[in-house]
């Protein structure tokens, strides 16, 4: 990572459709990451957006009888509204339709093809319209089909302007033996790593006979291929957010590109390539997530198999949407998802380890000490418990694994549970003689709850908000995750975070 700065993005949605419980997961799982830098000080800029060109837009829309601008401007609409839902605290949306974004893509290109690496030619291969991808052989499922979207590959024969591609199979080699943190986790490394050892193939640079994307600027009857004008977007957005440069001089290259691995061949193939072939430097490191499986297929649009997270967020709140998909599929991995597990974490993990460990908490120093945490040693046993952790997470995210994590946390979430069952602090209320031992327990447990809560705060941005204000303990930087750190003194009435039975999961 950069000195004290932080770059994290999430690929660009497609707006053929409306979002889904997919594109929720990513921009969580970015938002976690982005709030986490943010607590250790840092300058964070986190970027997300829609993905607007391309034939799957053109086709989505030709279907629904209007133009693919009026498609994008409705769909985007959603993408962007779905962020505030999710709690997501991205800096900047890019659309790849706003005119300054195309101004840079072009002139990116020109870079391109002046510095050699563009020549006219004929392209002829298999081609899916969905994924917008020229397959190779090897990508190629049985009956001629793709392997994603199950459909039959149609044969392409067109003219246009091509991207020397293999001229990058050295200099990607050596940065993949260079770097073997480059892409995460290590099987999808590999499997870019096997790709590029295959033979690297020149590639489309544009698409003659379409009109919906970026034109060339040297040749304005094609356009360019929208997996260049759509890569692009991580380098423009700097500049369209900042013209005057500084965001770019501050956070180029990104530190963290969050992918699906559907797109794994373009982020770690194609993406660092245009940007050697244009002068930039290339990402710091790629996250490969899995995908999310209903009945054993991916979450897709296109297959219809989708649970609306707007649906979710409605009734269980935003927290309970971000913890569900960090807790229940370990990020890098495919993962099932479903209402009756997303219901049972919510009423096991959230309602009664987290919820009610803060909620009797707080309760307890009320009723025993009439709201004032007592000022009393901490119990070292709960100390020890939590000795290292905030450095465990902190290197855990670094390494993108957000789920394992946010496990290390929920381990002592389970530990304070333990705690109150072993200390019984309503037994040592009975007996005045005990009552610097119940002060002991009360202050050891505040403390832990708010620890926690500090650490926890960029899975549960809001529950953590509201509980920390409760404790009247407003410092959510990351020295002040360290057990130990605090100091709380009145805590405030708390309303359940996390109610029980709000209503099913996914309608």
């Amino acid at each position: 990572m950069g000195a004290g700065s932080f770059y994290v993005t999430t690929p660009i949605y497609y707006v053929n459709a409306a979002p889904h419980l997919g594109h929720a997961y990513t921009t969580i799982a970015a938002d976690v990451m982005a709030r986490h830098h943010r607590q250790r000080g840092e300058a964070v800029f986190f970027l997300t957006g829609t993905d607007e060109h391309g034939e799957p837009v053109a086709h989505a829309a030709a279907a629904e009888g209007v133009e693919p601008q009026e498609l994008a401007d409705r769909n985007a609409a959603r993408f962007l509204e779905l962020t505030p839902q999710l709690q997501a605290s991205n800096d900047f949306f890019i659309r790849t339709t706003d005119p300054d974004h195309v101004a840079r893509v072009q002139a990116v290109l020109e870079t391109v093809r002046e510095n050699g690496y563009v020549y006219e030619g004929t392209y002829e291969g298999w081609y899916c319209p969905r994924c917008a991808d020229f397959k190779t052989e090897q990508e190629i499922a049985e009956g001629n089909t793709c392997p994603i979207h199950h459909i039959e590959l149609t044969r392409e024969n067109e003219q246009n302007w091509f991207f020397r591609l293999s001229d990058f199979q050295e200099p990607l080699e050596r940065l993949f033996d260079e770097n073997p943190d480059f892409v995460s986790p290590k099987s999808r490394f590999n499997e870019a790593r096997s790709f590029i050892a295959g033979g690297l193939q020149d590639v489309s640079l544009s698409r003659r006979g379409l009109e919906w994307g970026v034109p060339l600027p040297w040749d304005p009857g094609q356009v360019a291929y929208v997996w260049w004008d759509a890569l692009l977007n991580y380098y423009t957005a700097l500049g369209v957010a900042d013209p005057d440069g500084g965001l770019e001089e501050t956070f180029w290259p990104p530190d963290f590109q969050l992918i699906g691995k559907d797109i794994l061949k373009f982020h770690a193939v194609y993406w660092p390539a245009l940007l050697m072939a244009a002068g930039l430097e290339v990402p710091r490191r790629l996250f490969v997530h899995g995908f999310l499986l209903m009945d054993g297929e991916k979450m897709s649009k296109s297959l219809g198999n989708v649970l609306d997270p707007v649906e979710v967020v409605e009734r269980f709140g935003a927290d309970a949407l971000r913890f569900y998909l960090m807790r229940d599929v370990p990020f890098g991995a495919d993962g099932s998802v479903s209402p009756a597990a997303f219901d049972a974490r919510y009423e096991t993990e959230l309602a009664n380890e987290y919820g009610n460990l803060a909620g009797r908490t707080v309760a307890m120093v009320h009723r025993y000490r009439d709201g004032q945490v007592p000022r009393a040693e901490l119990d070292p046993e709960l100390a020890e418990a939590f000795a290292g952790l905030p450095d465990r997470v902190a290197a855990l995210v670094d390494d993108g694994a957000i789920s394992q994590a946010l496990d290390e946390i929920w381990e002592r979430v389970r530990r304070c549970n333990r705690y109150v069952e072993e200390r019984a602090p309503w037994q040592l209320a009975k007996d005045e003689g005990q009552a610097g031992q119940l002060d002991v327990v009360l202050a050891s447990l505040i403390e832990a709850v708010r620890a926690l809560t500090v650490m926890l705060s960029p899975w549960l941005p809001e529950s953590s908000g509201r509980l920390l204000r409760a404790l009247d303990a407003g410092d959510e930087s990351w020295p002040a995750a360290r057990f130990g750190a605090g100091s709380v003194g009145t805590v405030a009435e708390l309303e359940p975070l996390f109610p029980k039975d709000p209503g099913p999961a996914g309608g």
